[in-house]
């Protein structure tokens, strides 16, 4: 394993890379088709109906496009400077520097988002933060988050250095969210209209 490429290195990276991420984030918004998608399954509990963006990023563009098709956006982050960014570029959203693993926000949400930073946890962290979306879903909530396509650890490089990301196997996600009173509505393994991520989208049953 490379310098600070474990997993609990992965918030002191995007600390000291959130400049070089911003700049270099793909902005096409090529996630909008699943976006969309995810909209389309969010319940309206409440107007703004609310969302739960966990390891926001600098918020551009996804938390951008959500938030103008009037979602109430509160972005979680444990990289302090990604925070930061986030807060610039939506100031009415709610921006909370916390561990996504630790979180208990006491308020239930519309929609759960866990795209492309759920899957830097390691195998047991992921396992437990099935919990975590329990406790914060409203009714029906939506859940979507990005993985792997099978059980595995892989490198890749974002904001400036090594990153670690990990993946269960597709039926043991599967198993957590039926665990979890989440069921899966649907589950695209390396999607070629969305950049090859593998994502999943359930709506909350419990």
């Amino acid at each position: 394993m490379t310098a600070l490429s474990s997993p609990e290195d992965i918030l002191s990276t995007y600390d000291r890379g959130a400049a070089e991420f911003q700049a270099q984030r793909n902005r096409s918004l090529f996630e909008k088709p699943m976006l969309d998608r995810m909209l389309g399954v969010t319940p309206r509990n409440v107007s703004p109906r609310r969302l739960l963006d966990l390891g926001c990023g600098t918020g551009a563009p996804i938390a951008t496009y959500l938030a103008e098709r009037g979602m109430a956006v509160t972005g979680v982050d444990g990289a302090k400077a990604m925070l930061e960014l986030f807060a610039q570029t939506l100031p009415h959203a709610s921006a909370v520097h916390a561990d996504m693993r630790t979180l208990d926000l006491g308020v239930h949400f519309d929609a759960i988002l866990a795209w492309n930073s759920f899957f830097h946890l390691n195998p047991d962290d992921q396992r437990a933060m099935f919990a975590v979306f329990q406790r914060h879903a409203a009714p029906k909530a939506s859940l979507m988050f990005t993985s792997g396509p099978t059980a595995g650890e892989v490198w890749g490089h974002a904001a400036g250095g090594p990153v670690y990301h990990s993946s269960l196997d597709p039926e043991e996600y599967r198993s957590l969210l039926a665990a979890h009173d989440f069921k899966v509505i649907e589950y695209r393994p390396e999607d070629p209209s969305c950049n090859l991520h593998t994502i999943w989208l359930a709506r909350f049953t419990g």
